[in-house]
């Protein structure tokens, strides 16, 4: 009898543990009665955190700085990460976060060099000092991403392809269905565009989480604890992503100048603006040598008369 109570208690210990986990973060730690799960952002610092939903792209940054630093995996052992062209321009930083999880509106990323950021954490004005005054975080109110799939054996019915993609967003990413405002599909070019928006007002609804849990699935591998990769179903087939292009739109225009603009951007700017003064300065010699003409033939018409 004994026996049979030590198994039981036995028992219940390891289903205890088993339920005590974090599905949306591999990075999370949890444990104890109730069950609290913790990601590591710095040194001696653990960040609680509610895993019953997408977990803030802030906290999940700089838990990924903190094991960068550490030398610890950013990713997972095993598996084929997926290589893309679609790239952050300014990558992972290390960000401030609010309390709540939410990116505070100035970064500095521990550097004398800081800049704005909407909601999503994402630069939108140029870099400055440590002067510069970020009044207010500015909503990021629509995604628009952009996926490419690999070729599979059997045409894709576009109907059958709309539902499966919207399906697998709704049930993984813990949306509700009237934030997805539209999938469309061109076969040709095996692209797959997904917009997800809220209205400009919304600032409750934290959309963004979803484009860095996608960018994570395609890009590198998942970031969920069960490692489950981000496969529709369509018609059958399961349909993995070959890359991922996410854009942000805020609520305000982003505010950069051409400072900042790459060199390539500013050659072409440069080369229009010469073309265009070459353009005047001909018409202006031209314009002169005919007057000159007119001159010279003036004198002489005088003459005959």
């Amino acid at each position: 009898m004994k026996l049979l109570i030590a198994l039981a208690l036995v028992s219940f210990a390891v289903g205890a543990l088993s339920q005590c986990s974090c599905p949306v973060s591999k990075w999370a730690v949890c444990d104890g009665t109730p069950c609290q799960c913790t990601l590591l952002v710095g040194d001696n610092n653990k960040q609680n955190v509610d895993c019953t939903k997408l977990i803030p792209k802030c906290f999940l940054m700089k838990t990924q700085m903190q094991r960068a630093r550490k030398n610890l995996d950013t990713r997972t052992i095993g598996g084929k990460p997926v290589e893309t062209a679609f790239v952050d321009n300014d990558g992972v930083y290390d960000p401030d976060c609010e309390a709540d999880g939410k990116f505070k509106a100035r970064q500095c990323n521990g550097t004398e060099e800081c800049w704005c950021v909407n909601s999503a954490g994402v630069r939108r004005t140029d870099k400055a000092d440590k002067n510069l005054k970020c009044d207010e975080l500015v909503e990021t109110y629509w995604l628009r991403m952009q996926m490419i799939h690999k070729e599979l054996p059997k045409e894709v019915d576009e109907a059958q392809l709309k539902t499966g993609i919207e399906n697998i967003i709704l049930a993984r990413y813990k949306l509700a269905k009237t934030f997805v405002t539209g999938v469309e599909y061109d076969k040709d070019s095996r692209m797959i565009i997904v917009d997800v928006k809220k209205d400009k007002e919304d600032t409750k609804e934290d959309l963004t989480r979803v484009g860095w849990y996608m960018e994570k699935d395609i890009k590198e591998l998942p970031q969920f604890k069960d490692g489950a990769k981000f496969e529709p179903s369509v018609g059958g087939q399961k349909m993995e992503m070959e890359s991922v292009l996410v854009y942000y739109v805020d609520a305000k225009a982003p505010t950069f100048t051409m400072k900042h603009l790459t060199g390539g951007v500013i050659a072409v700017i440069v080369v229009v603006i010469l073309a265009v003064v070459a353009g005047l300065l001909v018409l202006f010699f031209l314009r002169r040598r005919e007057q000159a003409r007119y001159s010279k033939a003036q004198p002489r018409e005088m003459d005959n008369l």
